[in-house]
């Protein structure tokens, strides 16, 4: 079995496949990390809370946009699953030809979701919204071409950010406001969170649909932490949350090593 794992600013999100099919999936948070056997440790009780034995795990395959914790993740897979771990990176199959002006500068884990998407969907126009830390947007064409995307600060960020930059405004619960117009200081910030992100999705979608497709509607896949927060907009065709992870998969079997080989 594989274990995947997409390792973000915030967090660290897991799961093990059996094949195709995911058999479980897991979340902790990425600060602090630990070290190697604090990770490993981690690792296999967590696969056996969900009903998996960590020796049915002969793979490991990461997605990290954290450079600092890739010695520790890759110590982890080589103690506790006796396996050089597959890090997802430039120069490694991804079934797309990455037209980024520096294709070092790509963050993994969008590459991974553009892979899992492109999978899902052969052949058709897409743009893949990931709703975590930072919001993320990404271009792919019908022909498999990754031509880049957009970032802008995520929801909680945007959160954070006010919450610490400002004298009276408070921390709120992150949720989607019953009217647009806050009657109370939470109700205004929550309003201006969701509407704020719900409006610069729109209006980046519309953007990047007009330069990359000529207007045609190309389908978009939403997914990360804060995507379902977002449902009921219209912004979606379908909601993937583990859709990193998959794409993540998809990878790691395109560059694995066939038995008998070196």
């Amino acid at each position: 079995m594989l274990l995947c794992l997409d390792v973000g600013n915030t967090q660290i999100h897991g799961g093990v496949y059996d094949g195709a099919s995911l058999r479980c999936q897991f979340r902790k948070t990425t600060a602090p990390l630990g070290t190697t056997d604090e990770l490993g440790i981690f690792f296999t009780a967590v696969l056996r809370e969900n009903g998996v034995d960590p020796r049915t795990v002969t793979r490991v395959a990461i997605a990290c946009v954290v450079p600092a914790a890739l010695y520790s993740l890759r110590g982890a897979a080589e103690k506790y699953f006796r396996c050089d771990a597959f890090v997802l990176q430039a120069g490694v199959k991804t079934g797309l030809k990455v037209r980024y002006r520096n294709p070092l500068e790509v963050g993994a884990d969008r590459i991974a979701g553009a892979v899992a998407a492109a999978h899902r969907h052969p052949g058709r126009g897409l743009i893949i919204v990931d709703c975590g830390t930072a919001t993320t947007l990404e271009v792919v064409t019908a022909e498999g071409d990754y031509l880049g995307g957009v970032i802008l600060p995520g929801v909680g960020v945007s959160a954070e950010t006010l919450a610490s930059h400002t004298a009276k405004l408070p921390r709120v619960e992150i949720a989607r406001p019953e009217q647009a117009l806050g009657r109370t200081t939470v109700e205004s910030i929550q309003s201006g969170l969701y509407h704020g992100q719900t409006g610069a999705i729109r209006h980046v979608i519309q953007l990047l649909q007009r330069e990359a497709f000529a207007g045609a509607a190309p389908v978009v896949v939403g997914t990360g932490g804060f995507a379902r927060l977002f449902e009921g907009e219209g912004l979606y065709q379908e909601i993937v949350p583990e859709l990193v992870l998959e794409g993540l998969r998809i990878a790691a079997d395109l560059n694995q090593t066939p038995a008998g080989h070196t």
